[in-house]
């Protein structure tokens, strides 16, 4: 038999997160579940108390509905039928001065966002959408690299209630009307390109394009992501969003 290629120490298996739900879960009330297996049984036998343990322990901030669980099946089940949460609101609920995001782009520049900036970041660009007019069930679409900006701009989407669809700077400009085309956003933020292999890849001709290909934007953002000083026609830019 083949051994294991790593096994957590029973110092890391004390301080997971499964072992404080472990212990959480008893002391809610629940079954006293002191290994796995026991964990693992009762997450089956017991489908809708197990999940609704999940949501409590998990401190999910949202609106459970009626219940958890409709049509108790496998498969069919109907999972948190009437719950209702923000995606955005509970990924910002901590705040202070630790770590939210990492950043390292191709030619080494690091940049670190704690957690109070990133909301502070969010909340900007979440007033700015509002102002162009987004709202409940409204699409915002990003050309964007995977930046902080890019998240910045879903989680402020998100927290307004939009639908966010993105896609990698490098497709073509075909390629990108076909994902956004079908979808008819109403904002789009975009990064003016990017880099591969050390070259700046610059696309704001391309952008030109993609903005005269949907007719529905009525507003569309630049991110200089190459260029600080770049400007395109047509284009807000990102620090005056």
């Amino acid at each position: 038999m083949t051994s294991p290629l790593w096994k957590p120490s029973p110092e890391q298996v004390a301080g997971s997160q499964m072992a404080a739900y472990q212990e959480w879960l008893a002391s809610a009330g629940g079954p006293d579940c002191e290994n796995y297996a026991e964990l693992w049984k009762f997450s089956v036998d017991d489908r809708e108390t197990f999940w609704a343990s999940i949501w409590d322990f998990c401190g999910v901030v949202g609106d459970l509905g009626n219940g958890v669980l409709e049509n108790d099946a496998m498969p069919g089940a109907n999972w948190f039928p009437g719950a209702r949460l923000n995606f955005a609101e509970n990924l910002l609920r901590h705040r202070g001065p630790g770590e939210a995001l990492v950043f390292v782009s191709e030619d080494g520049l690091r940049q670190s966002w704690t957690r109070q900036e990133l909301v502070a970041t969010v909340g900007t660009a979440q007033v700015a959408m509002r102002q162009a007019g987004v709202g409940v069930g409204d699409r915002v679409v990003a050309v964007l690299p995977n930046c902080p900006e890019a998240i910045v701009a879903m989680l402020a989407a998100n927290s307004l209630g939009a639908i966010w669809s993105s896609c990698s700077p490098d497709f073509g400009a075909e390629g990108i009307l076909d994902r956004f085309g079908q979808i008819e956003p109403k904002l789009l933020v975009a990064a003016d390109g990017y880099f591969w292999k050390g070259k700046a890849i610059d696309i704001s001709e391309k952008l030109k394009v993609v903005k005269g290909g949907l007719p529905t934007l009525q507003e569309s953002v630049l991110l200089p992501f190459v260029n600080p000083q770049i400007s395109v026609d047509g284009f807000t830019a990102w620090r005056t969003f």
